[in-house]
C-alpha cells in the first residue's frame, strides 16, 4: 500500500513539474476586488487544481455526513416503530391476561371477592354455597 502511495505522490509531482515547465508565462490574476502579484501559469494552475481537489474533498466527506445522517434517522425511525408495534401488542396480551377469568372463577362461577364477602358474613352459609357451586 505505501508503494502505490509513493508512486502516486510520484507520479503527482512529475505531473506538478511538467506543468510548471511547459506553461512558463507570467500572467497577472484578477481577483475582481483585488490585483494579486504576476505569476507562473502552471504554478498558478497546480495552485487552483490542488484548491480544487481539497474543496471537493471537504464538500464530499460533509455531503457524505449528512447522507449517513439522514439514513442512520430513517433506520432508527424504522426501529422505533417496530418496537412501538411491540409495546402495543405486549399492552394487548396484558389486557387480555388482566381480564381473563381466575382460577377460582373458572371452577367455582364467582369472582373471589363476592366468595370473601360470603366468607365474611357467615362462615357456615359460605361453606354451604361453596358446595353448592361445587356440585
Amino acid at each position: 500500500m505505501r508503494f502505490i502511495l509513493f508512486v502516486l505522490l510520484f507520479l503527482s509531482f512529475a505531473y506538478a513539474l511538467g506543468l510548471v515547465l511547459a506553461n512558463n508565462t507570467e500572467i497577472g490574476v484578477n481577483l475582481l476586488f483585488s490585483q494579486a502579484p504576476a505569476m507562473n501559469l502552471g504554478l498558478l494552475l497546480i495552485l487552483c487544481m490542488t484548491l480544487g481537489i481539497i474543496i471537493g474533498m471537504l464538500l464530499s466527506l460533509l455531503i457524505f455526513r449528512v447522507l449517513q445522517n439522514k439514513w442512520e434517522i430513517s433506520r432508527l425511525q424504522k426501529l422505533n416503530k417496530n418496537l412501538q408495534e411491540q409495546v402495543a401488542q405486549a399492552n394487548v396480551v396484558i389486557d387480555r391476561q388482566a381480564n381473563a377469568p381466575t382460577v377460582e372463577e373458572a371452577v367455582y362461577g364467582a369472582t373471589a371477592s363476592n366468595v370473601h364477602d360470603e366468607a365474611s358474613t357467615d362462615p357456615i352459609e359460605t361453606a354451604t354455597l361453596t358446595k353448592r357451586k361445587r356440585e
